[in-house]
């Protein structure tokens, strides 16, 4: 995260939660100032999305501009859909490693990243490099579907 922040050019905040049980927040804390500011969470797994959807109504209560986030593998399960459209978040974008559900959304945004995987499978199989993929000069630019 703190490479994000830094290739960014932008200042790094944390949400400290503790549960008690599986998808039950028991406390969350914003570390860091978010007051007036645009603040873009980052999670790997969003699976039910309370976490997330908690998280930035804590940091719109705290003060932000505006809050989006961005996550990797969208489980979305139980109310999740539901959950998101609802919440704060101006809008959320998911990649595609996981189906999501089709449907008339207004934040909810799928990034495809086949290409991705596939060029890094290619590279693999070619004993290429794969790291090459994530050089900000390449020209592989992911498409929002």
């Amino acid at each position: 995260m703190r490479e994000f922040a830094k290739f960014l050019g932008a200042e790094m905040v944390i949400c400290d939660k503790a549960r008690k049980r599986a998808n039950e927040i028991a406390s969350m804390t914003v570390i860091g100032d978010v007051a007036g500011k645009d603040v873009v969470l980052i999670d790997d797994i969003c699976d039910t999305a309370n976490t997330l959807c908690k998280a930035a109504a804590l940091i719109k209560e705290q003060g932000a501009k505006s809050v989006r986030a961005v996550c990797t593998h969208p489980v979305l399960s139980g109310k999740a859909y539901e959950n998101l459209e609802n919440s704060v978040l101006e809008e959320i974008i998911l990649c595609d490693t996981i189906p999501v559900k089709p449907g008339d959304y207004k934040k909810i945004k799928v990034l495809s990243v086949d290409r991705l995987f596939a060029n890094a499978i290619r590279n693999v199989s070619e004993f290429g490099s794969i790291s090459s993929l994530f050089n900000v000069s390449d020209t592989y630019q992911p498409e929002l579907i």
